[in-house]
């Protein structure tokens, strides 16, 4: 238990408690089985632990950990590699071929094929520990007796969201916390996680009882103090090298404190996690101080057009005062800031909280008008509404732009498949001589509606239908096979026409590509997905503006496969 200044620095505030009791446990005590309980957010409580076992590590070669994600390690064989390439110090290169590690196996024999071979790497691990700190092998027997070389390594895994191993890989519950009883190690198991042992617990008390920790709540200030703690101190620590380098200046922390104990007062009903407030101040605070950066720059310019109007006049002598430094704003400009940005928070708590969008986006959307603080305070709520019209133009293109061609071609096919009713698409898709003359328009002009009759609303107004996986690959066929062919490679061994878009539609790939854009929300999916007998159903999530983007990469002519387009002669 040495340098708790330096440890404290690297926690949250208010739970230096919580860790002066790790640290005892884990040094001092000999426990097998410790859960960690943190009612508002886990993952705070897995950050004190982390600063603790790297600040015993750094103390003690002696001493060594892992962190095993229950979520990320959804199968026996990723959980038993990561734990073992973190206690063996071991980290897979891609020269290497990414290899695990391998220790003192002998060809062939792998560590993570079943949770006996987990335990002989554990041994494995631990007895190459012990030589490790004698410095060679021929004088491990000479020095255990020696000042503290030789002694048994102490382990330490930490198991973030443990209740997910009850979902995916409950027959690891008992092992892990007999783990020490079983692998004859001295090694400490640490459940993390939100959720009380009660609710995980096997059943017939296969399990012995762990050592509680409960993590207390986190008070209003320890809250602000940890979102305070994340402000910048220098240009350099920034990570996003996007944002303007002023917009984290020195001078501006003290009005930072001011802005997240007003996100903290709005979020705070809803959430204290601290990540998940830092999280929305990060999207917020880049427009909050953009007006006072805006009227820094303009006397910036008002100085050098001062400077430019001196030396024309043969005053290049007088004195200078030097040009204008950034300050921080008055209180009464604090004061309306925060009364014209309270509202957009609470939008950024509805937006980002639930992961809606991301906060970059979201930032980018909200982007604040320019020179907010020279606008009458009756106009402002309608410049915001016009600024926010104009960033978003386009904003949900920019989230494609990186996607592979297949699937914009899938995008494009859902959006068809969403605008076009059914019945439509033989007669849109359809490419023999009795469809191609069905598919012609009749009129010279848009139909006119009688007297009386209600007129018909277009699809795209109405919204997206639902389609089946089916009618979408058919489309998707069809736009393939007419728009990808001169792309595609040789293939002499496919000689009838159409034989290689079916195979290419066939294929896992297009199936995997198409649940990859439901996971992306690009692709809405409206039956249920526990059902494997019926037909999966999806919506199209993009707009009018994204698909039309999407077909032009492609080289689709998206108007005049659009059934209203050719309804109503819109091509």
């Amino acid at each position: 238990m040495k340098d708790y200044n330096r440890l404290r620095k690297t926690l949250h505030p208010g739970c230096d408690r919580v860790a002066t009791q790790l640290t005892a446990l884990l040094t001092a005590c000999p426990l097998s089985f410790l859960y960690i309980y943190d009612s508002d957010c886990a993952r705070i409580a897995s950050g004190i632990l982390r600063g603790v076992c790297e600040e015993l590590a750094g103390e003690s070669t002696r001493f060594r950990y892992a962190f095993a994600n229950a979520v990320a390690c959804f199968t026996p064989r990723l959980f038993y590699d990561t734990v073992l390439n973190a206690l063996s110090h071991h980290t897979p290169d891609w020269e290497d071929g990414c290899e695990n590690w391998a220790g003192t196996s002998v060809e062939g024999q792998r560590w993570n094929e079943s949770i006996d071979t987990f335990l002989h790497g554990l041994r494995a691990i631990a007895a190459e520990a012990q030589v490790g700190e004698s410095n060679g092998k021929g004088k491990a027997r000479a020095s255990v007796n020696g000042a503290g070389v030789g002694a048994r390594c102490k382990f330490v895994l930490a198991v973030e969201r443990p209740e997910r191993l009850k979902e995916n890989m409950s027959e690891l519950i008992v092992p892990l916390t007999r783990l020490a009883e079983l692998s004859q190690v001295d090694i400490v198991t640490v459940f993390v996680s939100d959720v009380r042992w009660e609710d995980i617990r096997p059943p017939s008390g296969a399990s012995p009882e762990p050592l509680y920790i409960d993590v207390p709540v986190l008070s209003k200030q320890d809250v602000l103090d940890t979102l305070a703690s994340y402000f910048p101190p220098d240009e350099s620590s920034l990570v996003n090298s996007n944002i303007d380098p002023d917009t984290y200046n020195p001078v501006f922390r003290p009005l930072y404190v001011h802005f997240v104990a007003t996100v903290y007062s709005i979020c705070g009903p809803f959430t204290h996690d601290p990540h998940e407030l830092a999280y929305i101040a990060a999207a917020r605070w880049p427009g909050f101080i953009q007006p006072i950066l805006d009227e820094h720059r303009q006397r910036l310019r008002e100085y050098e057009e001062y400077l430019a109007s001196r030396n024309e006049d043969g005053d290049a002598d007088a004195e200078d005062m030097g040009p204008p430094e950034l300050v921080a704003p008055t209180e009464d400009a604090r004061l309306r800031l925060i009364r014209l940005f309270t509202p957009s928070l609470t939008a950024a708590l509805e937006a980002l909280y639930p992961r809606l969008t991301n906060a970059a986006d979201w930032a980018r959307t909200h982007t604040p008008p320019p020179n907010l603080l020279t606008i009458h305070p009756s106009q402002v709520p309608v410049a915001f509404r016009a600024a926010a019209a104009g960033h978003a133009d386009g904003t949900d293109v920019r989230g494609v732009d990186d996607l592979p061609r297949m699937a914009r071609f899938v995008l494009v096919a859902a959006f068809l498949a969403s605008t076009n009713p059914p019945k439509s698409d033989v007669r849109m898709f359809g490419r023999g001589p009795e469809d191609r003359k069905r598919r012609r328009r009749k009129g010279g002009g848009p139909r006119k509606g009688r007297a009386g009759t209600a007129t018909k609303i277009p699809q795209r107004l109405l919204g997206p239908i639902s389609f089946g996986l089916d009618r979408l690959l058919a489309i998707l066929g069809v736009l393939l096979e007419e728009n990808d062919a001169e792309t595609r490679p040789s293939a002499p061994q496919y000689s009838v026409p159409g034989e290689y878009t079916d195979v290419e539609i066939s294929r896992v790939a297009i199936f995997a590509q198409v649940m990859e854009l439901s996971s992306m929300r690009l692709l809405m999916r409206t039956s249920p997905p526990e059902k494997i007998d019926n037909v999966p159903t999806f919506k199209c999530g993009i707009s009018y503006d994204t698909a039309l983007k999407l077909a032009k990469d492609v080289g689709i002519p998206l108007n005049s496969l659009v059934w209203e387009g050719i309804q109503y002669g819109n091509t």
